[in-house]
């Protein structure tokens, strides 16, 4: 009797990849499959992805790793946006996952074929080789739900949303969102991202089934409006949403310097008083300008609270576009050349400031964690819920503008911080404001820990997210 195999296929970047590879350690937590996960070669590779993948095959040994025939990285060109590059390489890796695919049937019963949103190319090749298709989307069900409604806001006109100042759009399970504050690649008509997002938005619907990050209680209003099918162009037909989550990164290891200063941030914060300190941290590309730096620089030294905040290697300029560099361990800088002159040295009783990396899910389990400034990134967003922390919610880029919203008005576990409106700097009194109200606000404490027992309770024994799981499961006999 052949094994049973589940092939995974993640998109690029690290916290894609985290991603996918935690929700096979969580479906072998209560059921047996062979889990193979195939990797892209040649664009966006990193060291650092080669030692978690590294980890995770020797701590899981019922998970490996295959890496694709390597393809071409994209032409570099200003013309063409970094998300329709990367797009572009994803479809280019089609011709490797139907070769790969094919044979891995040869020796093994493949029972389903995940891929990430960014991998609907890859579709067609689980189509034609008869492998049920599901969908792994790693953000939340309100953002799935804009996703399966976008093709239907795509024919309500012909002007490029970001030209849209002022509209609202409304969509099924979300609050009113401005239409300029969509995800990047969903902005402009004329970028060639806008077309594949698009195209991957349409293939949602024709999938065996979603696996969401999330869970039913998180994001209620969304997850009705998902599960009754009412994004999909067609709700008779839409297909099957588990919501399996909350699913989130395993505490890992780092080494050399990275390692040493993770080590002295976490002795550091157990030397802290309960619910003292501000965690701030965006994600591994949420860089800023030098002079956004010195606003939160200022907002914290006057804010009077102790702090612990991860800065990464400056943009180059003010107004530069997020999200393109992959921030890393050991990110080569001087960070007291880029803070303001004497901040390190005045806060140093109270503050603990660190370069590039922390190992965010310790710090956020920590007691003397009581607040953390995110990016709204929906890993993030999870592991701020898990660890029952309040958030100041401050996005930068992708789909965070609508985590944010969801965030603040659904879940109340976060307060938003308010940008100038001519050129998106958030000012240190803002910040101020921001660190001050989370940390003080008795409400959205309570709510927080509230929302941590939910999410525990719904990966329990009879938890919503459990059942979610078995079902899916029972789909693949």
């Amino acid at each position: 009797m052949k094994e049973e195999t589940l092939v995974l296929y993640p998109a690029l970047g690290r916290g894609h990849i985290v991603s996918m590879v935690e929700l096979a350690i969580f479906i072998l937590q209560t059921h047996h499959y062979s889990i193979i996960i195939l990797l892209t070669n040649g664009f966006l590779d990193h060291p650092t992805i080669n030692a978690y993948i590294h980890h995770i095959s020797t701590s899981h040994p019922s998970i490996s790793f295959l890496h694709l025939p390597p393809t071409p990285p994209p032409t570099s060109t200003t013309t063409v946006s970094f998300v329709a590059k990367l797009m572009n390489f994803m479809n280019s890796n089609t011709h490797n996952v139907t070769t790969t695919l094919s044979q891995i049937s040869k020796t093994t019963t493949l029972k389903a074929f995940i891929i990430d949103f960014f991998c609907s190319s890859a579709m067609e090749a689980a189509s034609s080789l008869g492998i049920p298709l599901y969908y792994f989307f790693t953000s939340g069900a309100t953002v799935l739900a804009l996703f399966s409604y976008f093709p239907k806001l795509h024919e309500s006109g012909s002007v490029s949303f970001k030209d849209m100042v002022g509209v609202e759009l409304r969509v099924p399970g979300n609050a009113p969102l401005k239409a300029v504050k969509l995800p990047e690649p969903m902005l402009e008509r004329e970028d060639p991202a806008y077309w594949h997002v698009l195209d991957f938005c349409t293939r949602l619907s024709k999938a065996r089934g979603i696996i969401v990050n999330t869970f039913a209680e998180l994001e209620p209003v969304a997850v009705q409006a998902v599960a009754d099918g009412a994004c999909f162009p067609d709700a008779e037909s839409a297909p099957r949403v588990y919501c399996i989550g909350p699913v989130i990164a395993e505490p890992q290891e780092s080494e050399g310097a990275a390692g040493t200063e993770s080590k002295e941030c976490l002795r550091w914060l157990d030397e802290q008083p309960s619910r003292s300190v501000v965690y701030l941290c965006f994600g591994s590309r949420g860089s800023f300008s030098v002079s956004q730096l010195g606003e939160i620089a200022k907002g914290l030294e006057r804010s009077g609270k102790r702090f612990l905040w991860v800065v990464k290697k400056p943009l180059e300029e003010d107004g530069a576009k997020q999200g393109q560099e992959l921030a890393k361990p050991g990110d080569e800088f001087d960070l007291a050349s880029v803070l303001p002159n004497g901040f390190l040295e005045r806060t140093k009783e109270r503050g603990m400031v660190v370069k590039a990396w922390a190992p965010q899910v310790e710090v956020l389990s920590r007691d003397s964690v009581g607040g953390f400034v995110s990016h709204c990134g929906w890993n993030s967003v999870l592991e701020g819920v898990v660890a029952g922390v309040p958030m100041v919610a401050w996005p930068l880029y992708a789909e965070q503008h609508v985590n944010r919203e969801v965030m603040v008005g659904e879940m109340k576990v976060a307060v938003a911080v308010n940008e100038r409106e001519e050129d998106g700097l958030v000012s240190g009194e803002e910040v101020e404001k921001r660190v001050r109200e989370v940390m003080e606000c008795k409400e959205i404490r309570e709510r927080s820990v509230k929302l941590k027992h939910m999410a525990l309770a719904a990966v329990s024994d009879f938890g919503s997210s459990t059942t979610a799981l078995a079902n899916l499961v029972h789909s693949w006999t």
